[in-house]
């Protein structure tokens, strides 16, 4: 930028803004500047669109000479030390401490002397789930060059095999310390709990020398029962935040921890725990068993089993009561005394329309295929026949006819219809709303978001530690991590990927300059800033650090 100056008659003096660029004359060889364009008066200029264009001209610079431009210092003159992710590890690190669990390993450190920083350490392991799932082994790495973690520059693998035996050692206390401070933080509904379990396998063969205690074959819901594995609980609150967590043996049987959830919970000031069940699950016996063992349930019944109670719940006529968009609800009892059994039947008016569309179209294929099986004769035809009536699609609308030629039955295409959008409800819990039974069972679904959770974006599986309490520790770091993740979707109200996106272009970069070195943050987008305002956290500084070739300041 050129700045030329002219005088008028009445003395005073007016500056002009050019954009100009030095030539060398080819004939004396002096540097003669050449005028690209007149901005005019110097105070008229607009500044904002000088600004923008100067913001504009550095997007083709590198990042370096960009800086340089931005600070008024000479291209060439600086260099980027180093360019580290900022803002999911600050966003994480004051949810950490916010609800409390930053404090309950300090409690628990206060009368323990470590040479580690082990709070550091379990934050770092925990941070790591949420935003790049990497080996024990890849966080020394990861924590010295790629993302800066506030009190911890770096970290070693046994420090971090350290820190989790602790947290193993004492997750009684930080599972029951955390829950109490974000109820209280949150202002949680902790009145009903739900609760639910997976299982997760391992790539590790067994050693034939070692003693399996979690690692055992069983019921896959992963369908890989041809790999060792552990079974996990879940307890979550009506807003989806993962309380509590368990691990068992891969071989427990999920009536076997009913009774231990519950009085695990004991204390907690929980007003009913409900395990809530799907339709694999809800037989007689199972709920029999599970409410002997471990107090009431909510079980998803099947609509298509032809039990007796069922049918004549689905036959009942009443009208349907709104609780929530697309939700609305029936209560209804069959039987007296002991027979006597409570559902609740819900219905969901846009699924409904789903499925009579599906129908729909699934029998406008049949009507094509039994139009095709006319034309068909011989032993193709038998085929053709055995195959449409055995099929899962178009098997159910189907009758055989006195020719044993397949027709569709309308009587079946009444009765699929008649289930359109529902799924009927059972529960043992009379004090329990019909509202909170059915928001209960689509708890369910939460429950099952959050293993999901766990098993992909947190990265649970596979696991590839052999040591009973490692695999603990790590599914407890996975439960710290899905706390973290479901408390900023919950607050935010987007998905944690979609945050973490946002978060993670928040960098850091220390910056070499003449004078020393200026550690300083990226701007903040205006998605960014909407991100930390709803988390109700604190931007991080802009400029972290001034390290001044004579002296430091911070």
């Amino acid at each position: 930028m050129r700045r030329t100056k002219r005088t008028n008659k009445d003395g005073s003096t007016v500056s002009y803004l050019q954009l100009a660029h030095n030539e060398r004359h080819a004939v004396t060889g002096n540097p003669v500047a050449k005028v690209i364009w007149n901005f005019g008066r110097e105070d008229s200029v607009d500044k904002d669109a000088l600004r923008r264009l100067m913001q504009s001209i550095a997007r083709v610079l590198d990042p370096e000479d960009q800086i340089a431009v931005e600070m008024g210092i000479e291209l060439g003159s600086i260099s980027i030390e180093s360019d580290k992710s900022l803002g999911g590890a600050w966003a994480l690190d004051q949810l950490w401490t916010k609800l409390g669990i930053r404090s309950a390993f300090e409690e628990l450190l206060r009368e323990r002397q470590f040479e580690a920083p082990v709070e550091r350490a379990v934050f770092a392991m925990t941070a790591n789930r949420a935003l790049a799932p990497s080996s024990k082994l890849a966080m020394e790495d990861w924590v010295e060059n790629d993302v800066c973690i506030d009190g911890l520059g770096q970290v070693q693998v046994h420090q971090l095999y350290r820190a989790m035996d602790l947290l193993v050692e004492n997750h009684e206390h930080v599972q029951e310390r955390v829950f109490f401070s974000m109820a209280n933080l949150l202002n949680l509904e902790v009145d009903l709990v739900y609760f639910d379990t997976t299982s997760t396998y391992f790539e590790v063969d067994p050693d034939p020398d070692e003693e399996e205690e979690l690692r055992r074959t069983g019921y896959s819901k992963d369908r890989r029962p041809d790999l060792l594995q552990v079974v996990i609980g879940l307890a979550v609150t009506r807003d989806g935040i993962p309380v509590r967590c368990w691990v068992w043996p891969g071989n427990t049987g999920d009536m076997e921890v009913a009774a231990q959830v519950k009085k695990d919970l004991t204390g907690w000031k929980l007003g009913r725990v409900i395990t809530v069940v799907d339709r694999g699950f809800s037989s007689d016996a199972n709920l029999r068993h599970l409410q002997r063992a471990g107090g009431h349930y909510i079980a998803g019944e099947r609509m298509r089993a032809d039990i007796k109670t069922v049918e004549e719940a689905l036959a009942r006529p009443g009208r349907y009561k709104p609780v929530k968009e697309n939700l609305e609800i029936k209560e209804i009892v069959v039987g007296d005394g002991e027979a006597r059994v409570r559902y609740v039947l819900a219905r969901n008016p846009l699924e409904a329309q789903r499925d009579r569309q599906r129908r729909e179209r699934t029998l406008a294929e049949l009507r094509e295929e039994l139009k095709r099986l006319k034309s068909v004769t011989g032993e193709e035809h038998t085929k053709a026949v055995c195959k449409v009536v055995t099929s899962k699609r178009f098997g159910k609308y189907l009758m055989l006819d006195a020719r044993n030629f397949p027709r569709i039955d309308q009587s079946k295409v009444k009765k699929e219809a008649r289930l359109d959008g529902k799924y009927l409800l059972r529960t043992s819990d009379d004090t329990l709303s019909p509202e909170d039974v059915a928001l209960g069972y689509k708890q369910l679904l939460e429950v099952e978001d959050a293993f999901r959770t766990l098993k992909s974006t947190l990265d649970l599986r596979p696991m590839y530690h052999r040591v009973s309490d490692r695999i603990r520790a790590h599914v407890l770091l996975c439960w710290l991590a899905l706390l973290l993740v479901r408390v900023a979707e919950t607050q935010v109200g987007d998905t944690w990927p979609r945050i973490r996106t946002q978060l993670e272009r928040i960098r850091i970069v220390e910056i070499n300059t003449p004078e020393g070195n200026v550690v300083q943050r990226t701007d903040i987008t205006p998605a960014q800033k909407h991100i930390l305002s709803r988390l109700k956290v604190l931007e991080p500084k802009k400029i972290r650090e001034i390290i001044l070739k004579s002296k430091v300041r911070a």
